[in-house]
């Protein structure tokens, strides 16, 4: 059997998304979930996900692009709210991100995480893949370094260039991430932390999109220690306005709950896995 990370990311963005995938989880459909401490609903919806520990990976969804920050940001988010991924970007590939405030919000959201969770986080991934981002990753390695915390892993979102293209659903999104995290497990490796190898599970966000090819293609040209990312949802008022893209979460959702789904694991003789094999 292949072992599989199946990783549901944004819990607790909105309530309809959380109890998405809690439902998905309690079903054996997904084998962990990264968490957006800095969300209201963190503290409310932590607790049903404690009933799933040990079959469910849960991680912290590292967030500087979403609403708003849990301490002050003068200057990444002056008016209290977190500034848009292609600011953090821009900010971060010219060197000019505040590191000392992004320390500090990385800091309070894992101080959230281990509050609410009342352990470390299993892993550590971020909303849009800003952890990898220059700068940014260096204050998250150096945060969990001085927290001891070595047992947690870190999600690389680069994989193979031959498995990207093999897979041909969403490249251009792929092969930007892979740029982006370039030196990123090196790097994790070095402060003493473990990554995945392989990773895939990119939208194309294409509402006539065959979400079931989608999630066949994901599996296809699997690293020897895989993550494949997914987003599934319930659509409520608070995540249209927070997300312009949210169809594909009930098509995600739905498929994962479904007979094709099992069948697909069963045929590809895939085991889902709460951590890294």
């Amino acid at each position: 059997m292949r072992q599989v990370v199946l990783c549901a990311d944004d819990f607790a963005v909105t309530e309809g998304v959380s109890r998405a995938i809690l439902d998905l989880a309690r079903a054996g459909r997904l084998s962990a979930t990264s968490a957006m401490t800095s969300r209201p609903w963190w503290p409310r919806l932590a607790p049903a996900l404690r009933e799933c520990d040990g079959r469910l990976g849960v991680g912290l969804h590292l967030n500087l692009t979403l609403g708003a920050p849990l301490g002050a940001m003068p200057r990444l988010a002056p008016n209290g709210a977190l500034p848009s991924l292609s600011t953090v970007m821009r900010t971060a590939l010219l060197g000019r991100s505040p590191r000392g405030e992004i320390r500090e919000e990385i800091e309070r959201q894992l101080a959230a995480f281990e509050a609410a969770m009342g352990r470390p986080p299993d892993f550590v991934d971020g909303h849009q893949h800003v952890h990898v981002l220059p700068g940014i990753r260096a204050e998250l390695l150096a945060a969990l370094g001085s927290r001891g915390w070595r047992g947690v892993w870190l999600r690389d979102p680069s994989d193979r260039l031959r498995a990207i293209l093999k897979r041909r659903v969403a490249v251009r999104k792929a092969l930007t991430v892979r740029a982006l995290a370039t030196g990123f497990a090196q790097a994790a490796r070095a402060a003493g932390f473990s990554v995945n190898e392989g990773f895939s599970g990119f939208n194309p966000f294409d509402p006539a999109g065959d979400v079931a090819a989608e999630f066949a293609r994901a599996f296809d040209a699997l690293g020897p220690r895989p993550v494949v990312m997914c987003h599934p949802g319930h659509v409520d008022a608070e995540l249209a306005a927070l997300d312009p893209v949210v169809a594909s979460r009930e098509r995600e959702y739905a498929y994962l709950a479904s007979e094709a789904f099992g069948e697909l694991l069963r045929s590809r003789r895939v085991a889902l896995v709460p951590r890294l094999p």
